[in-house]
């Protein structure tokens, strides 16, 4: 019997309650990109566009029991992850990764809001080395956070290709070094996989005061890329173009006092569905 199945992506992540970054985009760039948005909140954020007053981790038992609940149901075909607040969490999401044999994991690693906060409660570099790497399928640090995890000091394209080989040498099967933060009129970012490919992706700056949850949108937009089974190098491609038209789009509106959100429902898609063959 042929029956019809969402595409379907899982966000783990911290919630924003501003509505710009975190779970909320990630839900709402799954969405717009046509995939079927499942989520596993590891933190509560009391967050406008303003910036961060307070956070809250969720108990590691509660979020093993929503990774659970989600692989327990759903078949998922790709898996963003962004804030992981405490070694505990990020221990128990390796651990359900594997116990799930998940794929296409895309790991942001969010350490820092925009306007300034830390979202994490420790050194990530070893826990992430040590439990993550080894499992996820790309890798996308801005570059004030591949620094972090590499040491290297980032300010031409020659820094970036060697930080992202650094990367790969702790055990990354790929890497996507967001270059945004590079004092330049181009938004370049560096593709660099285990097997050797290297692309630089370039794209206009755009002007905007509306970028608050660039980072969440991008890996999310990735994540939804690769559960629709385009390749690594694809859904990177496909996700800048969604980003710029999100920022061009976004870019007069007004919302909130600070950092406003980018428009992710600039060109709106119903959910896509793809029909298998499922054994009665």
């Amino acid at each position: 019997m042929k029956q019809k199945r969402y595409f379907t992506s899982l966000t783990i992540a911290g919630s924003d309650s501003g509505g710009g970054a975190g779970i909320q985009a990630d839900i709402k760039t799954f969405s717009s990109l046509g995939v079927y948005a499942t989520s596993v909140i590891t933190a509560i954020t009391a967050q406008n566009t303003v910036g961060v007053d307070a956070v809250m981790a969720v108990t590691p038992s509660i979020v093993a029991g929503q990774l659970d609940a989600v692989f327990s149901d759903f078949e998922i075909d790709s898996v963003k992850i962004g804030m992981l607040y405490t070694p505990e969490i990020i221990r128990i999401v390796a651990e359900k990764l594997v116990q799930y044999k998940a794929i296409n994991i895309v790991v942001d690693p969010v350490m820092t809001a925009s306007s300034g906060e830390s979202l994490i409660q420790v050194d990530i570099v070893d826990l992430y080395r040590k439990y993550l790497f080894p499992h996820i399928t790309l890798f996308t640090p801005n570059i004030d956070e591949a620094k972090a995890f590499t040491g290297i000091d980032i300010d031409t394209k020659e820094d970036m290709v060697k930080a992202g080989h650094r990367l790969i040498e702790m055990g990354c099967k790929a890497v996507l070094m967001k270059g945004g933060h590079l004092i330049s009129n181009i938004a370049q970012d560096f593709l660099l996989t285990e097997s050797g490919e290297q692309v630089f992706c370039k794209s206009g700056k755009i002007q905007t005061s509306n970028n608050h949850g660039t980072g969440c949108t991008l890996s999310s937009a990735i994540a939804a890329n690769l559960a629709l089974g385009n390749s690594i190098s694809e859904s990177v491609i496909k996700s800048k173009e969604y980003m710029s038209k999100a920022l061009e789009s976004g870019r007069d509106f007004k919302c909130g006092n600070g950092k406003g959100p980018l428009n992710h429902f600039h060109t709106p898609i119903c959910y896509k569905s793809k029909i298998e063959e499922i054994n009665s």
